[in-house]
């Protein structure tokens, strides 16, 4: 007899099928219409090349085909594991599926939001073995902790996108070799002695940092809210650690927090011009960037996310990091010399961008009355005018040694 769970999985599997084969048929379909569209969106620019598949009998799931077939090579079969909805994952696959359209790398992507659940995720491994899948990607930190914790040293090749640097999770020994496994990886930090140096020529004299963590996300505590905590610390500074403790209330925390981070300041920086506020790659913080400002009165808003650094007013002033579409770029580059045998998975060092990305805002600069440096405007991948338009967007090139 068929046990439940064996049932479950062998309908979810056919549930998968059905869409990978109705991605020949079906035409291009827009996020907003579909089941899937609480937690998966992505460009509309990719539509071009792209169909877009769901299926309302199982909205945690989505296949990505290419409208026109293969090109002239065998399709290769990419599974990419999501642990949630997040802005930064919309931006990273519409990346990978843009860069695998301009590589001309015919593939068909499954793509399963497993919402950390150990039997859904085994499940889709499974059925990425069964259905002689070619890589997985694991989208986000905590996808790719999970996949470490449970697939590491499995059949398939595993490349991480948009996740927190692996040496600091323990997940790599050091930068200069390659896993040796079925590992990949891709880190979105920069390491803490770069970011305290563009901080310090921001503000050279710098009393205070208060840095802004989500205290559940526990990559974005141990890779980025510690480390620049005890590099700060070193140099002389007061350290103000403000973490929200349940991100489903962020906001109504922060409206709380960042006042509060906003008096202490206050008590060696009375006119707050040797302070500033720093968020880490928090989704549960970076969205609720409107709070923070409204609360931060004159302090500047610095960012990890370059992202978060935007048109209009509710951005940071400004951001020193890895974006998410460099990130994404490099796990596209690593991706795609796996799939067409180019490179082999275990002898890929940590994919590492660099210099960082910095993104700023004249906008904000003048509404706070800040200074930018004159190396940071020169060196800045994206800027925003006083008027808060974009005004220059020159990704760096990446390349893999």
């Amino acid at each position: 007899m068929i046990n439940r769970a064996e049932a479950q999985a062998a309908g979810w599997r056919y549930a998968i099928t059905t869409i990978l084969l109705a991605c020949w048929v079906a035409g291009p379909a827009l996020a907003d219409d579909q089941p899937f569209s609480k937690w998966f969106r992505y460009g509309s620019e990719i539509e071009t090349a792209w169909k877009v598949i769901g299926d309302p009998a199982n909205p945690m799931q989505v296949a990505i085909r290419r409208k026109n077939g293969e090109r002239g090579e065998a399709a290769k079969r990419v599974l990419v594991l999501y642990p949630r909805p997040s802005s930064a994952y919309d931006i990273a696959i519409t990346k990978i599926l843009r860069a695998f359209d301009t590589k001309e790398l015919d593939a068909q992507f499954v793509i399963v939001n497993f919402e950390i659940k150990d039997a859904r995720g085994k499940q889709a491994i499974r059925f990425a073995e069964d259905n002689n899948f070619d890589l997985i990607y694991s989208m986000g930190s905590e996808s790719t902790a999970w996949l470490y914790d449970n697939y590491l040293g499995g059949a398939l090749p595993v490349v991480s996108v948009c996740s927190k640097d692996p040496v600091q999770l323990g997940q790599m020994p050091d930068y200069d070799r390659g896993s040796g496994s079925n590992f990949a990886f891709t880190s979105l930090n920069v390491p803490v002695e770069v970011q305290m140096a563009y901080i310090k020529d921001l503000k050279p004299d710098l009393k205070n940092i208060a840095v802004l963590v989500d205290s559940k996300n526990i990559s974005a505590v141990q890779t980025q809210a510690k480390p620049i905590a005890v590099a700060a610390r070193q140099s002389g500074m007061q350290v103000i650690m403000s973490a929200v403790q349940d991100p489903t209330r962020s906001r109504q925390e922060l409206a709380q927090i960042v006042p509060q981070a906003v008096q202490t300041m206050r008590n060696n920086d009375p006119d707050l011009k040797q302070s500033v506020f720093l968020i880490t790659g928090s989704t549960a913080v970076f969205r609720e960037i409107r709070v923070i400002n409204e609360n931060a009165r004159r302090v500047p808003v610095l960012s990890m996310i370059p992202e978060i650094v935007t048109s209009g007013t509710d951005t940071a002033v400004l951001g020193i990091g890895i974006s998410f579409e460099s990130n994404a770029q490099m796990a596209a580059i690593y991706g795609a010399d796996i799939l067409r045998g180019r490179a082999k998975v275990g002898d890929l060092k940590v994919g590492l961008v660099s210099p960082p990305d910095i993104a700023i805002s004249f906008l904000k600069a003048r509404e706070i009355g800040m200074h930018i440096p004159f190396n940071l405007f020169e060196t800045a991948t994206f800027l925003y005018d006083y008027r808060g338009r974009a005004i220059r967007s020159t990704a760096h090139p990446i390349e893999v040694n």
